[in-house]
């Protein structure tokens, strides 16, 4: 199977650049091994997305998922291995338990996902009480008490929706200043039911078959504490899921691809989109813009093959 343009990716950029290439008529197929929307689509509320007070990450995502579809863009459920580029330019893209496919151009956009804090126990507890996504599990918290780790935008927000389910929400900074938008922190430091634990990280996790104490370590002092708790939300950041090109594009300093304006990787007929790429700000509307202008410069780069 043959097409114009194979997108890796159906997160925000991924659907974006779905939904322009196949407008230009382009035999186009998104590859998502996931759900359609990635981490967009677990979100509970996208207060910032341009003409909407409010939407949830799960409605952007089918809309823009249908608008694609409608244009005629193809759908793949599957894990992408390895792409290369072949003799004749074009790329084979490998799977984990499919067929290969051949794409006359490629635009990257895999997401991220979310990483590991580290601390002892986190990975024996993953699924009994360790968690990485409040709007997946949120619901089996109601009423017990949970922490949230992390000082970012989706950490803070994560601890606001765990208080539509949860008694008591610990958040869990190692600084005194959070890195989220100034409204979200004003609305965590105003919420009855959230508690600061600030200049502090978790030392371990302990219980019998689930989570029920939290062992947290005073960065500053040296000192530990102990606090129960039933769940663990852990936002720490994301890593980009670069493993099957990285050994074919140049990544830039922070590990991610590196790009031109044009969404260009150093390899002709490779593109690269949203989460993946090095750039400042990694939101919704950024990986959007992003999907719009590499299908377009693929469009571009494909009427200079002919």
């Amino acid at each position: 199977m043959s097409y114009d343009l194979v997108i890796i990716g159906g997160g925000p950029a991924g659907l974006t650049a779905g939904i322009y290439a196949s407008r230009a008529l382009l035999k186009t197929l998104i590859i998502e091994k996931g759900t359609a929307g990635g981490l967009m689509a677990l979100t509970d509320k996208l207060d910032n997305w341009p003409g909407a007070l409010s939407i949830s990450g799960t409605e952007l995502s089918e809309k823009m998922y249908d608008q694609a579809k409608g244009f005629g863009c193809e759908f793949k459920n599957e894990e992408v291995v390895s792409i290369a580029k072949r003799f004749d330019d074009n790329f084979i893209i490998d799977f984990k338990e499919a067929d290969s496919i051949v794409a006359k151009s490629v635009i990257y956009a895999a997401g991220s996902i979310p990483k590991f804090a580290g601390f002892e126990g986190e990975k024996e507890y993953v699924g009994k009480g360790i968690s990485y996504c409040a709007l997946c599990d949120a619901a089996f918290y109601r009423d017990l008490k949970v922490a949230v780790l992390g000082g970012g935008d989706s950490a803070l927000k994560e601890a606001l929706y765990l208080t539509k389910f949860a008694s008591e929400v610990a958040v869990i900074h190692r600084r005194q200043g959070f890195r989220a938008e100034k409204i979200i922190q004003e609305q965590v430091r105003s919420h009855p039911k959230i508690t600061l634990i600030l200049d502090s990280i978790i030392e371990k996790v302990s219980g019998t078959q689930f989570v029920e104490k939290i062992t947290i370590k005073n960065v500053n002092t040296g000192k530990l504490s102990e606090i129960s708790a039933d769940g663990v939300f852990v936002f720490v950041g994301y890593a980009p899921q670069i493993e099957p090109v990285k050994n074919l594009v140049t990544l830039a300093k922070d590990g991610r691809i590196e790009v031109n304006s044009r969404m260009e990787t150093n390899v002709p007929g490779l593109f690269a989109a949203g989460d993946v790429i090095s750039k400042l700000v990694n939101q919704v509307a950024t990986a959007v813009g992003d999907g719009a202008t590499a299908a377009t410069a693929v469009e571009h780069y494909l009427s200079s093959l002919r």
